[in-house]
């Protein structure tokens, strides 16, 4: 028997690609996007065909199977595997040609599918199958799995879209497939013969989501034209390797018009759909209340408790449409923003489905069976009633048009009771789905969720005749063996099975990683924070799916054993940037940097730590006693000749500033606007940017507070949120400075407390109530903050910003999307006269991060993504003296004066500019 050692020392002998058979690559792929986990021996990243067929044979002479694997967003397991997966995204990801008369593209299998569109769109063409998980699926993945997605009505399943396949089989031969049988594997042909019965009666009756099993076997009938090819798809990974694929364009319409029809109730809603088909729409997309968030739901659908997205080629086939549907209310978007807006509900709906009301977890396993569309309404309502008799909970949604449903249901998938539970769901669910003519899997694929269920869709005939063509491909069985054919059991493998009882919150948090893997895209613009350093990258590594994978793997102790000091995680997390964009990015909000907290403060505890994590996470305490000492010019001068030892040499340190913010305030006692009688009192907290770097940001807030008639006090001591500390995972030291903090504020009344820096009133708003639970001043203080702009909003709502009517450009702070939100922002900027959009995007300082040695390459990369651009374009299109730069953060606006030509400003400077002048202006 060979040994991984062995197989590993072979494969890097015979390969150019990466061979890797480490705990951090074993880690990252023992998980897909489903409830299950199998742990690889080694993952193998081949750069062409050649090497797919070298690791092939390797394997087969060796024994051990092989899985190929794509984006990972699989949710039935059939991307997991106890041999070699083979990692088809780092190296043949290429668009290999595109012929815009013929309407075919040429496609590598780790194409993600947007860069295909991407490509194509400038031709007005399109592919077709668009699942939610577009931007960082695979196209190699969607032909394993015939995916679909919204636009399947109108243009079919990925199998409908493919023409020619060039294939691998286990041991290395090679074939290339498509109409015919030239080129399909020694004893196809006669199996068909064989069977024609059985695949003329057996398969038969079937509607365009049946796609459980080898659904498509009935391809290969003579009167079906032997579509070899269209076969192949579908068999996820069990009967060999794609590595080459010619792909079938549709055009894409000019202008296409989303209809949004409003009904009762999810039932009214799917009986509905099916009677819209005749319209030819592109899409027919179903949803309830309950998956939708209120906030998004306000103002942005018609009324309702369920809806359908129906998408037309144009606005009179859209208003004809909503003419004839029987629906009690409508919406027609026109708009490309507005219709983006409301797909991105629709999209996000996979990892929406995963959170309950009462915010549990929800579950794969049972996520898109599809029945005939007319039968979708008695399917919803028979379906929440075996939930209910169940005593479980989930939201169905999907693809209405085609009788999809998606559904993301509350099992407990850890005790006993639990997962027997879940078995027996799962047999009469099956039950329910083929009484009305259904499939198990409509869209993803059955992997080990639901191949075991098989049998009570197709009878014995179909069941061996799987198991045929399964070894016509593949007789040594080493293809992703346990799926599909001689399948594992569906309550074998579990995921949740391999963490510790009782493991606490960090526990929790990794299993909450569902794997839709959201943070892998790569688009570029829109709001979104999520994760910039993988951005950066490109490596799984650096993704938050990455980092929660090697989280659970290190919890699980199988494949990274050495705990909390794994080196494998802190390599994962150094690059994490703590960005929190994950918190409100990810659709089931996994929150790395408090993950990344906790690791460091388990990983260094009771030993010395790096230099960063003393000299920048005790920057408040330093900086202090160099203010005490009145040191800060000369301490200005030695760092710019040496950098302190332990940071990065790639850039210079902020200067600090000679008069601290809070002295500053205690020489203008008596100097304060009188305000009138009854005005709010409110506390501006002097963080540590503000007081020791940036006091002329707090002087103008001061100003401009004042102005709007409010009494500002200052705490009297100093105070703290504890950030720095937080960061650099000093948990127990932050605990003590929140304290003391608390206990500073205890002799002052109840008031807003105004912070200035973004990511200081994120901290105090989320870690200080999560590191004290138990001390009630803690959550006393965190309900008491306020953005400066949500501070002028609340208590002078009546003030009138001055006028300063010019274009802005910058950087939403990210802990301010992800914690804190901009909405008063942006409303304040528009009474102001601040027109434009401030960029996405995450600026790369991040605090200690950028100034933390072998960081600033990765660092500038962020900047360079959104944020630096961004300036770029706005001074290219000014006419005069060019837009305001707007960057709340104290580390945006280092960044963006050491990367670039330009300065930015707080907006409660660019405000207090605009303000009459009364006596000499404050210097910086």
């Amino acid at each position: 028997m060979t040994s991984p050692g062995e197989l590993e020392r072979t494969l890097r002998s015979q390969l150019r690609g990466e061979v890797d058979f480490g705990a951090a690559a074993r880690a990252l792929t023992t998980m897909d996007a489903s409830n299950y986990r199998r742990v690889p021996a080694g993952v193998v990243a081949p750069r062409d065909a050649g090497d797919v067929a070298a690791a092939l044979r390797i394997c087969a002479d060796a024994g051990f199977p092989v899985v190929p694997r794509g984006g990972g967003t699989s949710i039935a397991g059939q991307a997991t595997g106890v041999g070699v997966v083979l990692d088809l995204t780092r190296h043949m990801n290429a668009l290999v040609s595109v012929d815009p008369v013929a309407r075919t593209a040429v496609v590598q299998p780790g194409l993600v599918l947007d860069r295909l569109r991407d490509a194509v769109r400038p031709y007005g063409l399109a592919f077709g199958p668009d699942p939610s998980t577009h931007a960082r699926c695979t196209l190699g993945g969607m032909i394993g799995n015939n995916a679909c997605g919204a636009h399947s009505v109108a243009w079919g399943t990925t199998a409908d879209n493919v023409t020619e396949l060039a294939v691998t089989a286990y041991g290395g031969s090679s074939y290339r497939l498509g109409t015919g049988w030239a080129g399909a594997p020694e004893g196809l042909r006669e199996l068909v013969a064989g069977n024609l019965a059985v695949l003329r009666t057996g398969l038969a009756g079937g509607f365009s989501r049946r796609i459980s099993g080898y659904g498509g076997l009935d391809a290969l009938l003579p009167e079906r034209g032997v579509g070899v090819a269209r076969a192949f798809c579908g068999s996820e990974g069990t009967l060999g390797v794609v590595t080459e694929a010619v792909v079938r364009l549709v055009e894409a319409p000019r202008a296409p018009v989303l209809a949004v029809l409003g009904y009762a109730d999810e039932s009214a809603a799917a009986d509905a759909a099916a009677g819209l088909l005749g319209a030819g729409p592109l899409t027919v997309e179903g949803m309830a209340r309950d998956l939708v968030p209120g906030a998004a739901a306000a103002g942005a659908l018609p009324r309702g408790d369920a809806w359908l997205f129906v998408e037309m080629r144009d606005e009179g086939a859209a208003r004809s449409l909503v003419r004839g549907a029987d629906a009690a209310h409508s919406l027609l978007v026109t708009d490309p923003a507005g219709q983006r807006a409301l797909w991105r509900i629709r999209e996000d709906a996979a990892g929406t489905a995963t959170r309950t009301p009462d915010g549990g977890m929800a579950w794969p396993g049972w996520e898109d069976c599809a029945v005939p569309p007319a039968r979708l309404g008695a399917y919803l309502r028979e379906f929440r009633a075996l939930l209910a008799a169940h005593g479980l909970r989930g939201t169905p949604y999907g693809h209405f048009g085609e009788g999809c449903v998606h559904v993301r249901i509350d099992f407990d998938l850890v005790t006993p009771a639990g997962i027997a539970r879940f078995r027996s769901f799962s047999g009469e669910l099956a039950d329910l789905v083929v009484s009305h003519g259904g499939s198990l899997s409509g869209e993803h694929g059955d992997g080990q969720a639901r191949a075991e269920l098989l049998p009570r869709m197709y009878g014995p005939e179909v069941i061996a005749l799987f198991g045929a063509y399964k070894d016509v491909w593949d007789p040594a069985g080493g293809m992703n063996p346990g799926m599909l054919v001689r399948p594992a059991r569906l309550d074998e493998n579990l995921r949740f099975a391999a963490l510790p009882p009782g493991g606490g919150e960090l526990s929790h948090g990794v299993a909450r990683c569902v794997g839709v893997a959201k943070c892998r895209t790569t688009e570029v613009g829109g709001p979104g924070v999520m994760c910039p350093s993988y951005r950066a990258t490109g490596e799984e590594l650096h993704s938050t799916r990455g980092r929660a994978r090697l989280l659970h793997e290190m919890l699980a102790g199988e494949v990274v054993t050495d705990g909390w000091r794994s080196r494998e995680v802190a390599e994962a997390l150094d690059l994490c940037l703590s960005c929190k964009g994950c918190r409100s990015d990810c659709p089931v909000g996994v929150d790395m940097a408090a993950y990344k907290a906790e690791f460091l403060h388990h990983h260094w505890s009771g030993r010395i730590r790096p230099p960063a994590h003393y000299l920048l996470g005790g920057l408040p305490r330093l900086l202090r006693t160099v203010a005490l000492l009145r040191a800060a010019a000369p301490l200005n001068a030695a760092a710019r000749r040496l950098p302190p030892p332990g940071l990065t040499r790639d850039r210079p340190l902020p200067p600090l500033a000679r008069t601290p913010f809070t002295r500053w305030w205690r020489s203008r006692a008596g100097e304060s606007r009188p305000q009138g009688p009854g005005a709010t009192a409110v506390t501006l907290w002097p963080d540590t940017f503000t007081e020791y770097l940036s006091p002329h940001t707090g002087r103008a807030a001061v100003r401009v507070l004042e102005a709007a008639g409010l009494e500002v006090t200052v705490p009297r001591g100093p105070v703290c949120c504890g950030l720095t500390y937080v960061s650099t995972g000093r948990l127990d030291r932050a605990r003590t400075v929140l304290r003391r903090t608390l206990t500073r504020l205890e002799g002052a009344p109840d008031r807003p407390v105004v912070v200035l820096e973004p990511s200081c009133a994120a901290a105090l708003r989320t870690d200080l109530p999560a590191l004290l639970p138990d001390d009630p001043r803690a959550h006393r203080l965190a309900a008491a903050v306020r953005t400066f702009a949500e501070a002028l909003e609340q208590y002078a709502p009546h003030w009138r910003p001055p006028r300063l009517d010019r274009p802005v450009v910058g950087q939403t702070h990210c802990h301010q999307h992800a914690v804190l939100g901009d909405a008063a922002d942006r409303r304040l900027r528009e009474r102001a006269g601040l027109t434009g959009e401030l960029s996405g995007g995450c600026c790369g300082l991040a605090g200690n991060f950028g100034f933390e040695p072998g960081h600033h390459a990765v660092s500038v990369a962020c900047a360079r993504e959104q944020l630096l651009p961004s300036l770029d374009a706005a001074r290219d299109a000014a006419r005069d003296s060019g837009p305001a730069i707007l960057a709340d953060g104290f580390s945006c606006r280092t960044q963006i004066a050491q990367l670039s030509p330009y300065r930015a400003h707080h907006l409660a400077e660019l405000l207090a500019d605009g303000l009459p002048i009364e006596g000499p202006a404050d210097s910086p």
